[in-house]
């Protein structure tokens, strides 16, 4: 099998598998019958897939549907075009693993072949090559899982690791090659084929690393089965399973193509809220209000007020606080909106139906009668920014040339650096919903926990750039959870 060197490596060269002799005389050889053999099965399988298709088309095109729904699992899936390139996931599953009949679970779901490729067989099947039965053989019965890149070499192979059974292969692979990179989770199946190993179908759509915790926890499921008949988990468990494995791969495909949930710390949808209020004098609505600003006192909040001539109270803002930080604990307080008082009007700025409802309801409480409701106006997040106000050509130049001359200076650019590090550090003490509500430190004392730690760490350093190449120290974040730096 071809392995990852680094630089190209001369005939006459020693060979860098350390055996003495040239290149040309050792692994060359090897690598090049290697070379052969791959070409030889992307012929025999390429003609192999056109015989089978023609041959599905024919007698099973209209269960096609059927088939959809099935890898779907659901009777309402999505259409297939709605994902692209969906189909050579789909296809494979359809033409070598698709059986309607087939039992979904326990002992009696065996590594038989799905009904079209045993019609297919039993009626072409004398015509086919040892290779193309290699090859139908192999899609047939080898488990589909989630393949995690350990490395990447463009244009010529890839080294992976099965989540689900730990076992790692070197495939050689052409294509995938030149656009995975290492942390990326494929949903696919593995051929072995003699004098080498390569990926006989693979979903089209690279998971990304943060969304390792989802298979994680179907590994402990699976494990938990294997371990009541005092074993472990082996790949006719994956045969088993099949469908527990596609429908973790269709859970995670369909949220990385669902756009963000957009939420406040209370878990509610993103619309903002502008409140207009009435009011009778702007210090009695201040000093009824004052105590919805948690953490400050009233002198404190005056200090940014305006008063007029008279010495009274004219104009102040001030946020609406409550005590503590459902998502980040290190903090003592949340900012539920914003308040503006001046002169008799009020407005109170949120960014949730439910916040509104609750300014209100204080309102009432605080205010009663002396407060008269005038209007409440919603935007969600689009309309936002759809109306927002569109920055001359020139400005967003003259913002870079701003932001790159002010961190041209060292003190500034030490200061940018000293928060962004805190704030990334401080994500070790916050609970993050991908580690079931615990924070990173907590999770990194048990094996799963620390693995799916470092796929979210490794997701996060892969999401650059940075502002104005001010890049955080992660490796400082991996000491702090006594985890293994990153090597440059």
């Amino acid at each position: 099998m071809l392995s990852p060197t680094n630089g190209k490596v001369g005939r006459n060269d020693p060979c860098p598998c350390g055996s003495g002799k040239k290149f040309k005389r050792c692994c060359l050889e090897q690598q090049s019958s290697a070379q052969s053999f791959w070409l030889r099965q992307r012929d025999a399988s390429d003609q192999l897939t056109r015989d089978i298709l023609e041959f599905a088309e024919s007698k099973f095109g209209v269960h096609m549907e059927m088939a959809w729904q099935d890898f779907n699992m659901t009777d309402l899936p999505v259409p297939a075009d709605a994902y692209p390139g969906e189909q050579q996931i789909f296809m494979p599953y359809f033409l070598f693993q698709w059986d309607p009949q087939r039992p979904r679970s326990g002992k009696a779901a065996s590594r038989r072949a799905g009904i079209i490729a045993r019609w297919y067989e039993l009626e072409r099947g004398r015509n086919l090559s040892d290779l193309q039965r290699l090859l139908l053989e192999q899609a047939t019965t080898q488990p589909f899982s989630f393949l995690e890149v350990l490395w990447s070499k463009a244009g010529t192979a890839i080294g992976v690791r099965d989540i689900l059974l730990g076992a790692e292969t070197e495939v050689v692979e052409r294509s995938a090659s030149q656009t995975l990179q290492k942390g990326d989770i494929a949903y696919g199946q593995i051929w072995n084929l003699r004098t080498l190993s390569i990926l006989g179908c693979l979903a089209p759509i690279p998971i990304p690393p943060r969304c390792k915790g989802d298979i994680i926890e179907l590994r402990k499921k699976l494990r938990k089965k294997a371990a009541k008949q005092n074993r472990p988990l082996a790949a006719d468990d994956l045969v088993r399973h099949a469908d527990a494995i596609r429908l973790t791969y269709v859970t995670i495909r369909d949220r990385l193509y669902t756009p963000p949930f957009l939420a406040n710390t209370d878990g509610d949808p993103l619309v903002f809220h502008t409140l207009k209020f009435h009011i009778e004098s702007a210090e009695k609505a201040f000093d009824a209000l004052a105590v919805l600003a948690f953490g400050q006192s009233k002198e404190e909040l005056l200090k940014s007020a305006e008063l007029g001539k008279d010495g009274k109270l004219q104009r102040i803002a001030f946020d609406w606080r409550k005590r503590g930080n459902a998502k980040i604990p290190s903090r003592d307080n949340t900012i539920l909106g914003n308040i503006r008082i001046a002169d008799q009007t009020l407005i109170a700025e949120v960014n949730s139906e439910n916040r509104a409802k609750r300014f209100r309801a204080e309102i009432q409480k605080r205010l009663g009668s002396s407060a008269t409701h005038q209007s409440t106006k919603a935007k969600s997040v689009e309309e936002m920014l759809s109306s927002a106000p569109k920055r001359p050509r020139a400005q967003p130049k003259e913002d870079d040339e701003l932001e790159q001359a002010l961190l041209h200076d060292p003190e500034v650019r030490s200061h940018f650096q000293l928060i962004i590090q805190r704030q990334v550090e401080e994500w070790a003490h916050q609970k993050v919903p991908a580690l079931g509500g615990r924070t990173p430190l907590q999770a990194v004392q048990d094996p799963d926990g620390r693995e799916v730690v470092e796929s979210l760490l490794l997701d996060w350093e892969r999401r650059g750039p940075y502002q104005a190449g001010i890049r955080p120290d992660f490796n400082a974040v991996r000491k702090l959870l006594n985890l293994p730096p990153t090597l440059p």
